[in-house]
C-alpha cells in the first residue's frame, strides 16, 4: 500500500522557476508561474524517504473564492511518474531520499489567477498563474521569440499620435513588472461585475483570453463599473489631470489601486489603450497597442459617416465623427468559437465609444474578420469596420434650410500603424485590416458588408475642378507659415468660383474649437487647364491662445461652382511640431549605479515660458516613480529650458526613459532617450 510522504517543510525556488517561466521581472519573492510549463518544488520529509511506486501524495489546485470542478476552478491530482503537460500533474525528479525534487505542471487552459495548493495533509503553497505564450498548448501561444520579446516582456514602447500625414512617435512606461502591478491587474479581475455577480462563473472564466480581453475592454473605462480611467475629451481637466500629462501606465493603475478604485481622471484613447496593454502583457497575453488615423465613430452601424457642413465649410457638431486619430489595442490568440483562419491578432478598443451587449466594450474581434467585412463575427464587428471603412457623406446645410451634397476626398482608416518588432520605427499594418483601395477585393468585401462605397462614384462624376490643400514642411508651435489652397480646372471652359478657406483649432477626437483665420475669395477665375494657388497665412498671435494639446488645426477650403452650383469640400488636419526635447546621459549606464540626465529644450515661442518643469519615468530606471524638476526663473524666446535629474537603474538591458515638459504656455512636450544599461 502506497504510503503517504511525511512533508516537514518545503521552499518554492521562486528565483529558479520565476526566471524559467520569464516572470522574474515581477520580483522572485513569491511563485509566479505560466500554465503548461512545470515548476519545481523542493519537499523536506520529517520522517521516512521517497521511495519510487511506493511512496504517494495528492494535491488540490484551487482557484477563486467558490473552487468548483465543475467549473475547472479546483484540480484533484496524485503523483505520476512522469509530467502530463496537457493537464494538471505532479511527478518527482530527484533520486529516492528525504529531500524531494517535486514537478508540478498546471494544464495550459487552467484558468489564470491566484492559486492555493494543497500538498497532502500537510503543506498549503500558493503561487499566481498567468498566460503562457511561449506554450503550444496555450490559447495565447506565439511562435516567435523576437515577438515574445516585444508584445509580453517590452515595458516599454513607442504610440504613435499627430495625423496621417505626420504620425508623431510618443515614448510609453507600459511597467508591467513593475513593484505590486500585477496584483493591480489581478484586482481589475476582480473588481469586474461579472465577478462581484458570480465569482465562480467568473473565476472560470479567465481559462479563456477571449473572455478575460472582453472585460479588460470593460474595466480600462469606468463607465459600468469601477474601471481604472475616466474619459474627457472636452472642456477643461478640473478635479484630475489632462490625459496629456501621462508617461506610462504605472502611474494610473496604482492610482486606482491605493484610492479605493476610484476612477483616475482623465483618460483618450491611447491613455486607454496603453493601460489595457499594460494589463494584458502583464497577464501573458500579447499584446500591442494600434493606431487607426482618420478613425470612423459610426453611432448607428449604417457603415456611413453622415456630416453636415454649413455655407463656410464648418463642420456641424454630431455624434458621428471621424477622429484624427484613434487608438485601440490586438491581443493574440487563437479563435476556437470562430473560423480557423480568425486566429491571431484581435481588436480590442477599451475607449467607451458605444454600448456592446449593454456595456461600454469593443472587442475582441479577429483583425481577419474586418478585412474580409465577416460581421457576423463575434465581438462588435460592425463597429470596428466602419472604424477603417466607413463611407463618408457630406451635406451642405444653407441659411434658407435646404440641403446639398457636396463632394469630398475623405477616405477612413489610413497608415494603421504599430511599433516595429525590435525597433522604435512605425510599422504600417492597414494592409492587415483592408484591401488596397478600389481593389476588387476591397469592393467584394464591402459587397459581403452589405454596404456599396459612394466615395468612388463621388469622385468619377467629378473630373473637372478639382480642390486640394497643400502645406509647407516648416509647421513649428510658435511660428507663422503659410498653408495653400490649390484649384485646378480640368475641363474644357472658363470657371468663375467662389472660395472660402477657413481654419481652427481641433480636438484629435474631431472637436472643433476656434477660428484661426480665414479667406473669403468671391471671384477665383481659371481658364482651362489652370491652376490657382490661394495662401492662407497662420499667424501665431491668432492660432497659438486657441491651440489645444494636441496642436491640431483644421483647414477646410470650400469651393463652388458658379456654373453647375456645385460645391467641392477638401478637409486637412495639421498637426504644430513641438520643440526636440534633448537628452544627453553623464555617468556610464550599469545596474544599480546613480546617473544624471541633462535635459534640455529650446523655447520656440515669441514669449517667456513660466513654470517649466521637466519629469521622467522608465521601466527599470526610476525605481517606478516619475521624478520632476523645475526649471528656477522664466525661460525667454529662443533661450534653452534646462535641468539635471539623478536616478539608479535596477535592471541591465535596452531601457527606454521618458520625458515631459509642462509649462505656462507650452504643454506636454514628450520625448525619450534610449540607455542601454550594462550589468
Amino acid at each position: 500500500m502506497a504510503q503517504a510522504l511525511d512533508i516537514d517543510r518545503w521552499t518554492l525556488e521562486s528565483e529558479f522557476n520565476n526566471m524559467d517561466h520569464r516572470t522574474d521581472l515581477n520580483g522572485v519573492d513569491r511563485l509566479i508561474v505560466r500554465r503548461g510549463q512545470p515548476f519545481t518544488i523542493s519537499l523536506y520529509l520529517r520522517s521516512g524517504v521517497y521511495q519510487p511506486g511506493l511512496s504517494s501524495l495528492e494535491f488540490i489546485a484551487e482557484t477563486g473564492p467558490q473552487p468548483s470542478e465543475q467549473y475547472g476552478t479546483r484540480a484533484s491530482f496524485g503523483l505520476s511518474a512522469h509530467i502530463d503537460t496537457s493537464r494538471w500533474s505532479a511527478a518527482v525528479t530527484s533520486p529516492p531520499g528525504d529531500m524531494v525534487a517535486l514537478s508540478v505542471c498546471s494544464a495550459p487552459d487552467a484558468p489564470i489567477g491566484r492559486y492555493t495548493l494543497t500538498l497532502g495533509q500537510s503543506g498549503r503553497i500558493e503561487f499566481i498563474l498567468l498566460f503562457n505564450p511561449w506554450c503550444p498548448g496555450d490559447a495565447v501561444y506565439m511562435d516567435n521569440e523576437q515577438n515574445l520579446a516585444e508584445y509580453v516582456l517590452s515595458q516599454d514602447g513607442i504610440i504613435f499620435r499627430g495625423s496621417y500625414k505626420h504620425p508623431i512617435p510618443t515614448a510609453w512606461n507600459f511597467g508591467q513588472f513593475e513593484s505590486g502591478i500585477l496584483d493591480v491587474c489581478l484586482r481589475i479581475l476582480d473588481m469586474n461585475p461579472k465577478c462581484l455577480r458570480n465569482p465562480g462563473k467568473d473565476c472560470s472564466g479567465r481559462r479563456n483570453p477571449i473572455y478575460v480581453s472582453r472585460v479588460l475592454s470593460a474595466m480600462v473605462n469606468c463607465n459600468d463599473d469601477k474601471g481604472v480611467l475616466l474619459g474627457k475629451w472636452t472642456d477643461g481637466y478640473e478635479g484630475g489631470v489632462s490625459p496629456m500629462f501621462w508617461r506610462g501606465s504605472v502611474e494610473i493603475l496604482r492610482n486606482w489601486d491605493t484610492q479605493a478604485c476610484q476612477p483616475v481622471r482623465y483618460g483618450q484613447c491611447w491613455v486607454f489603450a496603453a493601460v489595457a496593454c499594460t494589463i494584458s502583457r502583464a497577464l501573458g497575453i500579447p499584446c500591442r497597442v494600434v493606431t487607426n488615423y482618420l478613425s470612423a465613430h459610426d453611432t448607428n452601424n449604417n457603415l456611413v459617416i453622415e456630416r453636415y457642413i454649413n455655407e463656410n465649410g464648418d463642420l456641424v457638431q454630431s455624434r458621428e465623427m471621424i477622429w484624427n486619430y484613434h487608438c485601440w489595442v490586438e491581443n493574440w490568440m487563437t479563435r476556437p468559437d470562430l473560423k480557423s483562419d480568425f486566429n491571431g491578432w484581435q481588436a480590442s478598443d477599451p475607449t467607451p465609444q458605444e454600448k456592446s451587449e449593454g456595456v461600454y466594450c469593443c472587442g475582441p474581434i479577429p483583425v481577419k474578420a474586418i478585412k474580409e467585412g465577416e460581421l457576423l463575427s463575434k465581438y462588435d464587428a460592425p463597429f470596428v469596420f466602419a472604424e477603417v471603412n466607413a463611407d463618408v457623406i457630406t451635406t451642405m446645410r444653407k441659411k434658407d434650410g435646404s440641403t446639398s451634397k457636396v463632394t469630398t476626398t475623405t477616405v477612413v482608416g489610413q497608415k494603421i500603424s504599430t511599433k516595429r518588432v525590435g525597433s522604435d520605427a512605425r510599422e504600417d499594418i492597414t494592409h492587415l485590416y483592408k484591401y488596397p483601395e478600389g481593389s476588387d477585393e476591397e469592393r467584394e468585401a464591402f459587397k459581403k458588408a452589405n454596404h456599396q462605397n459612394k466615395l468612388l462614384q463621388q469622385q468619377q462624376q467629378n473630373q473637372g475642378l478639382h480642390l486640394t490643400i497643400k502645406v509647407t514642411s516648416d509647421m513649428r508651435q510658435g511660428c507663422d507659415f503659410d498653408v495653400f489652397a490649390v484649384v485646378t480646372n480640368n475641363t474644357e471652359s472658363d470657371k468663375k468660383c467662389r472660395l472660402y478657406f477657413g481654419s481652427c483649432a481641433m480636438s484629435y477626437s474631431g472637436f472643433l474649437g476656434e477660428n484661426c483665420g480665414f479667406k473669403d475669395l468671391l471671384n477665383v477665375e481659371l481658364s482651362p487647364g489652370a491652376e490657382r494657388r490661394v495662401p492662407l497665412r497662420l499667424n501665431y498671435s491668432k492660432y497659438g491662445g486657441v491651440l489645444t494639446e494636441d496642436n491640431l488645426i483644421r483647414l477646410a477650403a470650400l469651393l463652388l461652382d458658379y456654373s453647375t452650383g456645385e460645391h467641392i469640400l477638401a478637409v486637412r488636419n495639421i498637426v504644430l511640431e513641438n520643440p526636440e526635447i534633448k537628452v544627453r546621459i553623464i555617468g556610464e549606464p550599469k545596474e544599480n549605479r546613480k546617473l544624471a540626465a541633462e535635459i534640455t529644450l529650446q523655447n520656440p515661442l515669441p514669449e517667456p515660458l513660466e513654470g517649466c518643469c521637466f519629469s521622467i519615468e522608465g521601466a527599470n530606471l526610476t525605481g517606478g516613480r516619475v521624478i520632476s524638476e523645475r526649471v528656477g526663473s522664466s525661460v525667454g524666446p529662443g533661450d534653452d529650458a534646462k535641468v539635471k535629474i539623478y536616478f539608479t537603474p535596477t535592471h541591465s538591458g535596452l531601457r527606454k526613459l521618458v520625458v515631459d515638459f509642462d509649462s505656462n504656455k507650452l504643454c506636454h512636450v514628450k520625448g525619450y532617450r534610449n540607455v542601454i544599461i550594462g550589468k
